[in-house]
């Protein structure tokens, strides 16, 4: 009876363990998610400063080619990964 019980135990322990490791990671890849986000971010802002460069009036089309795509992206990568709350979130604080 007693054994039974600590197996039993152990199995909830090891449940618990589990969710907990699986919430951890989950958090893990979500905070990497959201860094390539900033990255991608960080890439619209400078493409958007480049537009109005007089030096790259040039390419000007190729840069606001680059633009939208980026922004394309940065929009399926939120809804892929689920950040809308939590971008709404960082973007308020």
């Amino acid at each position: 009876m007693y054994s039974e019980h600590n197996e039993m135990h152990q199995r909830e322990h090891e449940k618990c363990n589990g969710e907990r490791r699986r919430k951890g990671a989950q958090t893990f890849r979500r905070g990497r998610a959201l860094e390539f986000y900033r990255q991608l971010d960080t890439k619209r802002d400078t493409l958007k400063k480049q537009l109005d460069s007089n030096e790259l009036q040039s390419i000007h089309s190729v840069i606001a080619g680059e633009l939208k795509a980026t922004e394309a992206i940065m929009n399926e990568f939120v809804v892929t990964f689920k950040l809308t709350e939590i971008l709404g979130e960082t973007t308020e604080e």
